[in-house]
């Protein structure tokens, strides 16, 4: 059972921005592309530790729709074709109490591969 369950869902698509309110008040806005390079799929995630694939070239990146799963999850549908991750509610709070930290290690990365994210 979800320890955090969203009370509201809303897809900003213009700014490109998910935003999430769930019952124990927290409030996040979290960028597509944060969402799309942090895919819970195994496409991004590998089949285990150190697996993982960096996500290049996705500034621009938008989610088309979003199917929810069950009672648990929502799947979002990203315009570059990805649309095979689950994002369980846990997962979600998870990646909007952490964003900072994750955005910085994500920015970290992908200077150490050589790659200049487009502003």
């Amino acid at each position: 059972m979800s320890k955090h369950i969203p009370t509201e869902i809303t897809l900003h698509k213009s700014k490109r921005i998910l935003e999430l309110a769930f019952e124990d008040g927290q409030r996040f806005e979290l960028p597509c592309e944060y969402l799309r390079v942090f895919s819970p799929s195994a496409e991004v995630q590998g089949h285990g530790p150190g697996q993982e694939v960096l996500q290049l070239g996705k500034e621009e990146v938008n989610i088309e729709k979003i199917e929810q799963v069950g009672s648990y999850a929502i799947q979002p549908s990203f315009d570059d074709g990805h649309n095979s991750g689950i994002y369980a509610w846990d997962t979600l709070y998870d990646l909007g109490v952490n964003y900072e930290q994750n955005w910085q290690n994500y920015l970290e990365r992908l200077k150490a591969a050589g790659h200049e994210r487009k502003a």
